[in-house]
């Protein structure tokens, strides 16, 4: 079960963007495409997995992305380590979606279609049954199917995860919409996760690249479930300019602080959701690191103790053993830490001060603030004025389970 995660409800459709979904036969009669068409007035940006092992649909949606108006995501099959036969295939289903919505009156061409994939590493595709299933999808459009298109997109994960957001800028409301996946294979390293936001704002595509970049780094970025990054993350921005008679040029322009605001929440909040429903999570766990010189030392310290074995396993048992800790933070490779500045936080719980366990300090206490499902662990490092946060989850059975039986 996710942790602490709500069903998605009240989510709003985007001016210039309309959603199929169908099922190929993958999942069962469980949708497994989704099949995006936008406006022409559309402007696309993407972040891609830094994997060397870039999945075919990731080399083609990233080739394509200026271009673009059109998304078609599978799930099931990654489509990864297929080498040239892989891309032909996506190559495929890319030229099928262009057919279909030519055919229903939309405006596309294989130029213009962005294939994703997420599932099964290293299995071709079933190319006519996808292709079957995109047709389906087209003939189906509709403005509503946002949680349709986050269901479609599931693998391993428990629930749908959808956001919307609404900012007032300028006398223009505007709509912002995403979904996600994720479970498992989760250290997005942009550069299996797959994220997909629409605006219905017009944002010039320098700027809107520039907006991703930074919204990314701060949401997609900051979360760990393995510590392994995915052979096929993409997180892609889309902005329709049906809202509003004028184009969002420079950082700097009245109201656009507030329109990346609202773009940065929502990615956050898709980020946390796949943190709450990573695979066999019981607990939500923020990493805070205080007091350091940099935000690289800051992460680096956050993401050691985040990927820990040993932490994750803790923080399930509700083991609040400070050692651990301390080897986490002891080999995340900060140049010239000192231990006697360091200090340790279980929620409100002081368990080191100075280096040592703090004299205030008892196991009951500790076991106490791990007993819940929301833990805060915070780590000062005593040393300059940057904080950075990581969000991750601890290590439980289903875990293991999970991923032996992922094939079977």
């Amino acid at each position: 079960m996710a942790v602490n995660l709500p069903y998605p409800r009240g989510i709003k459709p985007v001016a210039g963007v309309a959603i199929g979904v169908a099922s190929s036969g993958v999942k069962g009669d469980a949708a497994d495409v989704a099949l995006f068409s936008f406006a022409p007035e559309v402007h696309i940006a993407g972040v891609y997995t830094q994997s060397a092992f870039k999945a075919a649909p990731v080399i083609l949606a990233k080739e394509k992305q200026r271009q673009s108006n059109t998304w078609v995501i599978n799930s099931g099959n990654a489509n990864a380590a297929t080498g040239e036969p892989g891309l032909a295939d996506a190559e495929a289903i890319c030229a099928s979606a262009a057919l279909a919505l030519n055919a229903i009156g939309q405006t596309a061409s294989l130029a213009t279609v962005q294939p994703f994939s997420t599932g099964v590493i290293g299995q071709r595709l079933n190319v006519p049954a996808y292709q079957a299933a995109v047709e389906q999808a087209a003939s189906g459009l509709a403005a509503d199917n946002w949680l349709a298109a986050a269901e479609a997109i599931m693998t391993t994960d428990t629930q749908p995860k959808a956001v919307t957001e609404n900012v007032t800028v300028n006398g223009h409301t505007f709509t912002i919409t995403g979904i996600a996946k994720g479970a498992g294979m989760i250290k997005p390293n942009m550069a299996t996760m797959l994220a997909f936001m629409a605006c219905d704002a017009g944002i010039a595509p320098a700027l809107l690249e520039a907006t991703l970049s930074e919204i990314s780094e701060t949401s997609f970025n900051r979360i760990s479930i393995d510590g392994d990054t995915s052979t096929n993350d993409c997180f892609m921005l889309a902005a329709t300019a049906q809202v509003g008679s004028m184009q969002f040029e420079t950082a700097s322009q009245e109201g656009f602080a507030e329109l990346k605001y609202c773009l940065q929440t929502v990615a956050e909040r898709l980020a946390q959701a796949i943190v709450r429903d990573g695979e066999g999570a019981t607990k939500f766990v923020t990493v805070r690191v205080t007091g350091g010189l940099s935000s690289a030392e800051c992460l680096r310290v956050a993401y050691t103790v985040a990927e820990s074995p040993l932490v994750k396993t803790a923080l399930f048992a509700s083991d609040a053993n400070w050692g651990r800790f301390c080897m986490a933070i002891g080999r995340a490779g900060v140049e010239d830490l000192d231990p006697s500045t360091v200090s340790l936080r279980l929620n409100e719980v002081v368990v080191a001060e100075s280096g040592l366990v703090s004299d205030t300090y008892t196991e009951a206490a500790g076991s106490a603030a791990l007993a819940g499902d929301e833990v805060v662990v915070e780590i000062g490092l005593g040393r300059g004025a940057i904080t950075e946060i990581v969000w991750t989850t601890d290590l439980s059975y289903d875990y293991i389970k999970i991923n032996a039986e992922y094939r079977t």
